[in-house]
């Protein structure tokens, strides 16, 4: 097989190194990709492509299988370019990306099908969201969302009304996330423990479920401070016990998956659940069209089944009878940032290290923001590396990611040392 993988972070590495593992895979392309990408097994990089672009080199190499790992190129319709021209690709139509693409239609998708979601309002303008803030409506803390895509940073939880007020003018008339402010969604703040649940859809109502995973998304140890891409993450049999994974599924993917059905917009692709385990059960925090990103690198390394096989048997409408298989084992992602970061920080710091945890048993390094220059490994963006560790017990995990990480230096450096701290706890 010829595989196509979209996109260049660490999300990427992780799908470009498992597919580069199959005996079915002979050659991945990826674009843009970064510079870990250019030195992994069976692969090339090309620039970075215009949705039109990438359809036709896909045409012109005859690429069996096409992999979009960002979230945008699906909410702008490259699932729809792709199965209009007949060419296999993972990923919804731009009509069912809409679940990520704008938080206030899948708040609204919940509410029609009667999926366990906070309870919320939608504003299209500051002066009625702040007339509401402050009519004694919301508890708080409170919640306050940017409508559109924002990289996993336009979720502010406002612990009083001032906290409330600043976000609002944040979103809405400082513009600080774009045009993904020009709605906001403001909910209630649900108690519990967080969780990620994927499966793969082909679009015929059929779905595979993944192991489950919790990711770290503020930056701060304690998960305080703004958020983050993710900071980490960890997958263990023991997060979710067979029940409440059986009770998610009946609950919240199915109805998903069946209600997009419905409404006309089947969906195909990754399904991730971002949840909030409440006394009453859980509940949606939010929908991803795509893998998670720390949580990739935490659950493919997980996947005993051939990861090439799967995703082609969901681009072809085709998981009726398939099951995946996985490892017992835990796995944990630690990422390593740049100084400054979710805010402005330094580019083109050289990285030392790589080679001495590549050579540690049972750990890999993603690469999600790195570039090369001179032949060295550099930073080019925010969040630098993923390492990511697996081992019989979460406990050894966590120990052998940390370990691989203190080999890794950069100038400013930052990650958290308390990854799977809850859990670590129990």
């Amino acid at each position: 097989m010829k595989i196509l993988v979209v996109g260049s972070g660490g999300r990427e590495h992780a799908l470009v190194w498992k597919l580069g593992l199959s005996d079915r895979v002979r050659e991945i392309y990826c674009s843009p990709g970064n510079a870990g990408i250019a030195a992994a097994a069976k692969t090339r990089l090309l620039p970075q492509l215009s949705l039109r672009q990438l359809l036709d080199f896909a045409v012109d190499q005859g690429v069996d299988l096409t992999v979009v790992g960002p979230e945008a190129s699906l909410v702008d319709g490259v699932g729809d370019l792709f199965r209009q021209a007949g060419v296999p690709l993972v990923g919804p139509s731009a009509e069912a990306a809409r679940l990520e693409g704008s938080k206030a239609f899948a708040k609204d998708f919940m509410a029609r099908h009667q999926i366990p979601t906070a309870a919320y309002r939608i504003f299209d303008e500051p002066a009625a969201a702040e007339r509401a803030l402050r009519s004694g409506r919301f508890d708080f803390p409170v919640v306050l969302k940017a409508d559109g895509l924002a990289a996993g940073k336009g979720v502010l939880i406002c612990a009083d009304l001032q906290e409330a007020v600043a976000a609002l003018d944040r979103i809405m008339i400082a513009r600080r996330f774009g045009t993904a402010g020009d709605r906001l969604v403001i909910e209630e703040f649900l108690q519990g423990e967080e969780a990620s649940f994927m499966v793969l859809a082909d679009g015929a109502g059929n779905v595979v479920p993944m192991v489950p995973s919790q990711d770290h998304k503020q930056i701060f140890e304690g998960d305080r401070g703004p958020n983050t891409g993710g900071m980490g993450a960890y997958s263990m049999d023991g997060l979710l016990s067979p029940d409440l994974r059986q009770r998610i599924l009946d609950e919240i993917i199915l109805p998903t998956v069946d209600g997009m059905n419905r409404e006309g917009r089947p969906f195909a692709g990754i399904l991730y659940a971002g949840l909030m385990l409440t006394a009453d059960g859980p509940q949606v925090l939010e929908y991803n069209v795509r893998f998670g990103d720390p949580e990739a690198q935490v659950i493919l390394p997980r996947l005993r089944s051939d990861l090439a096989t799967l995703l082609l048997q969901a681009a072809r409408g085709d998981l009726a009878s398939t099951q995946a298989e996985w490892t017992p084992e835990a796995a944990v992602c630690v990422v390593a940032a740049a100084e400054g970061y979710p805010g402005s920080y330094p580019k083109g710091q050289d990285i030392s290290g790589l080679a001495n945890a590549a050579r540690m048993e049972n750990l890999v390094v993603f690469h999600a923001g790195t570039s090369q220059a001179g032949g060295r490994f550099v930073t080019s963006g925010g969040r630098v590396l993923g390492v990511t560790a697996l081992a019989p017990s979460l406990d050894d995990a966590v120990r052998r990611a940390y370990s691989g990480l203190r080999e890794i230096h950069f100038d400013g450096i930052y990650y958290r040392r308390d990854i799977a701290y809850r859990r670590l706890a129990q």
